[in-house]
């Protein structure tokens, strides 16, 4: 019997089935608000079974606050908003110590951090410090303050919104923090169909109901982590990283940390499709939206109009993919 790289022996395929049909029923539902977006509507929910974090870029009005509300929604958990402004301390994201003059003693008031859901919306309106006090939460699920760490619990997902870094009052998000985010997509804008639903439904909106609850999506992110990955695959992976990094356009490829995000991402979107390994076609409908924004090209590149998806698109024409089934 194989060995998945965790020690823990592979996904069953009754488990993977199961697995696919909840995560199907679960974006069923979350298409009664987001009308039209289905693979933007899954490849959020594999990056939350993924145990990663979400960076929406797009114009203003698409729908991003909707979709971070409905998918706390169906898994039944709680929920937070933070309004990124110029003006926003880390304290008002984290939490802030108080003392209490009545017992003498010293009380963490927990910030909206602590939440299972958290939309950070216009993520880049606010200045740097701001934007820092999310390093240690999105990658270690704690917060530190005054010497003492809070836990932020399980399940714990960011989803930022972040508009066009060409618009006014934006600051471009650092390579540390772009490179904790396991994916960036974006909405955009509803086709016709959608867009007639979107208004019919505006009278008397829907309820989008709870499809599964914490417990179970904890067990889906133990079942991607038992997911096969095989050999070729990991290979194929460490080639497309390791291309990356050898790109003419390029002056920082994708790092360690992004493969690793190439692979759980790959294993959570198998769970997704019922399927209890990864194939190529995986990793390579991935690709773009876990490896492109951690890419910083030259700025003759960017001068140019080159950019990290075009780079990532050639890569994919470039680097061989593997031959055989990604279960074998």
């Amino acid at each position: 019997m194989s060995i998945q790289q965790n020690g823990t022996a592979p996904l069953s395929d009754e488990r993977a089935t199961w697995a696919g049909e909840t995560l199907r029923t679960t974006a069923d539902g979350m298409e009664q608000a987001i009308h039209g977006k289905r693979r933007v509507i899954e490849l959020v929910l594999a990056a939350q079974v993924a145990g990663g974090h979400v960076l929406l870029e797009d114009v203003p009005g698409t729908g991003k606050t909707a979709l971070a509300r409905t998918l706390a929604q169906v898994i039944q958990g709680s929920s937070s908003r933070v309004q990124f402004t110029p003006d926003l301390l880390p304290g008002d994201v984290t939490g802030i110590t108080v003392f209490d003059q009545r017992q003498g003693i010293f009380e963490f008031h927990a910030g909206p951090i602590f939440a299972n859901v958290v939309l950070a919306d216009e993520i880049n309106r606010a200045s740097p410090k701001t934007q820092s006090a999310l390093l240690e939460v999105m990658e270690e699920r704690q917060v530190t303050v005054d010497g003492k760490t809070h836990p932020v619990g399980t399940p714990f997902m960011v989803i930022a919104t972040q508009n066009p870094v060409e618009q006014a009052g934006t600051y471009r998000l650092p390579e540390a923090q772009l490179d904790r985010f396991m994916i960036k997509t974006s909405i955009g804008y509803p086709d016709e169909m959608a867009m007639r639903r979107i208004l019919q439904q505006s009278a008397a909106p829907v309820a989008v109901q709870p499809v599964m609850n914490t417990g179970s999506l904890v067990q889906l992110q133990d079942f991607a982590r038992q997911v096969y990955v095989s050999p070729l695959i990991a290979d194929y992976i460490t080639r497309l990283v390791e291309a990356s990094r050898n790109a003419s356009e390029v002056r920082l490829g994708a790092s360690v940390r992004g493969a690793l995000a190439l692979l759980r991402m790959a294993t959570a979107w198998a769970l997704v499709q019922g399927r209890a390994f990864v194939v190529p076609d995986d990793i390579r409908g991935l690709a773009t939206s876990v490896l492109a924004h951690r890419l910083v090209l030259e700025p003759e590149a960017e001068f140019d109009g080159v950019t990290a998806e075009q780079i990532i698109g050639q890569l994919l024409l470039d680097v061989p993919e593997p031959q055989e089934n990604g279960s074998e």
